[in-house]
């Protein structure tokens, strides 16, 4: 397996040769995957599946099979992508599907962003419908940066304030 590489920001990750931003709008739900193909395998795959089958927005970054670069989950900046910035707008509550990306530990996912509990409450739901090898675990603690979270997040993003939802939601999970 290739070595990982770290990259210094999202236009520096957007402009090295085969990598593909993706977005499909659809509910305030988002399902993003900061770090498919290449780097955390199949994890587009599975942001994609769940956005497809819930109705929900998706945004995926994806990386050609052998590329390792890697870029912090919070250094993914909306002003430098019009289309992360589209789906941050659209969106009130966000799942950011993320992997190990090795031969070992293949199936594994994991969700990020700082609602820890609204990880391990999903998680919990994941296990009974992933490969018997897989796991689904709420173990990591990363996401986007403070003031530049989906509305929903408003009281943990004190720095910038969400821009406001157009219509009032229904359901509201804050998940960070």
């Amino acid at each position: 397996m290739n070595p990982v590489h770290r990259i210094a920001d999202l236009p520096a990750l957007l402009e090295l040769p085969g990598v593909v931003e993706e977005l499909e709008l659809g509910s305030a739900l988002g399902v993003c995957a900061l770090h498919g193909g290449g780097l955390e395998r199949a994890t587009e795959v599975v942001a994609r599946e769940v956005a497809d089958r819930t109705g929900a927005s998706y945004y995926g970054v994806i990386q050609p099979e052998g590329t390792r670069h890697h870029l912090s989950s919070t250094r993914f900046d909306p002003d430098a992508s019009p289309r992360l910035a589209a789906f941050l707008e659209r969106i009130q509550t966000i799942v950011s599907i993320h992997g190990y990306g090795r031969d070992d530990d293949f199936f594994a996912v994991l969700l990020g962003g700082t609602n820890r509990p609204f990880a391990h409450h999903l998680a919990g739901h994941l296990r009974g419908t992933l490969p018997d090898q897989g796991a689904a675990s709420g173990g990591r603690s990363g996401g986007l940066p403070r003031g530049r979270r989906p509305r929903g997040d408003a009281e943990q993003a004190p720095r910038r304030p969400p821009p406001q939802p157009r219509q009032p939601a229904t359901t509201r999970w804050r998940t960070g």
